[in-house]
């Protein structure tokens, strides 16, 4: 195959089973889950394979586990797959570094799961929450948060994932998330509460982000070896130091998907794209932003076998 875009998933992709099978076909995969057990002290393996959900769902666990996941899919088909450019939504943009070269395996697991953490501990403090609003334009919904904001005096919401022209995600404060996303209903949108643990990608992610900072300024980061268009800015990074800078942005940035895609597809024109991981929501975004692109979603043994024997 002709080096290919690869997209690597975020939070709420994660589900009970998920890697099993690869662990069970592959010795050194089983091997790579049981390392990340002893590297963060915990039986994050037993949470991937068996559950329970709530757990695994938790921001500190889930976190690790997607992007121990997608690295997994990555062991077994990237020498059939060599990257051109690489991106990832929220938490995946993590797992892109880690393919890119940024940080190795060690790092990457250690950096997430303090994200993780800092995000799920920001939520306990300031308990806020996300909505998806679907079928109204991303800059309506823009100017809708803006207005609520302002009417409010207080409490925010801003849009946090601008996944496709007509599919955004609203963050904030519990009140003024919910009285946008009763204003879009009231315009003909669709509003999905979402299970998360915080406001993710807004304002109330502030202090998490300086915290993170820190997290990063002592983490042993290099520069990319393939560029990885960042969700805070929609460029491609290629040195360590924008790389830590666009990573601490992105928490209290919108993560601009559909410009991300834009770049990717302008800037590489890649013959193949790929999700690696568990799920297909970002196969699904990519279909929601140009009909024409296929995104081919590989995250478990069947279909690494079909990838492989076609490649």
């Amino acid at each position: 195959m002709n080096a290919a875009a690869i997209l690597l998933p975020g939070q709420g992709s994660q589900f009970v089973g998920m890697g099993l099978d690869l662990a069970e076909t592959d010795g050194a995969i089983r091997d790579l889950y049981l390392q990340a057990d002893d590297l963060l002290e915990t039986k994050l393996s037993r949470l991937c394979w068996e559950g329970p959900e709530e757990e695994l769902r938790a921001t500190e666990n889930a976190q690790p586990a997607i992007l121990l996941h997608s690295y997994a899919v990555w062991r077994l088909i990237g020498d059939s797959c060599p990257a051109t450019v690489l991106s990832g939504h929220s938490l995946g943009e993590f797992t892109a570094h880690l393919l890119a070269g940024t940080f190795d395996f060690e790092t990457a697991l250690g950096i997430v799961r303090s994200r993780g953490c800092l995000m799920a501990r920001a939520g306990r403090k300031r308990p806020g929450t996300m909505q998806a609003v679907m079928g109204i334009d991303s800059e309506e919904v823009k100017d809708l948060c803006a207005e609520v904001t302002a009417s409010l005096g207080g409490p925010v919401v801003v849009a946090a994932n601008l996944n496709a022209h007509n599919q955004t995600a609203i963050s904030g404060d519990v009140e003024a998330v919910e009285a946008a996303g009763q204003r879009a209903g009231a315009l003909g949108a669709r509003v999905v509460p979402l299970k998360v643990s915080g406001a993710f990608h807004s304002p109330l992610m502030e202090e998490t982000r300086d915290r993170f900072a820190g997290v990063l300024a002592g983490a042993n980061i290099a520069d990319p070896e393939v560029p990885v268009v960042a969700n805070a800015t929609a460029d491609p990074v290629w040195d360590a130091a924008t790389a830590k800078d666009t990573l601490v942005r992105q928490l209290t940035s919108p993560v601009r998907w559909t410009e991300v895609l834009d770049r990717m597809s302008s800037g590489w024109r890649p013959e193949a794209w790929l999700e690696l991981g568990p799920g297909k929501v970002l196969a699904g975004l990519a279909r929601r932003w140009d009909r024409r692109v296929r995104v081919r979603s590989i995250g478990d043994a069947d279909g690494i076998d079909r990838f492989l024997a076609a490649a």
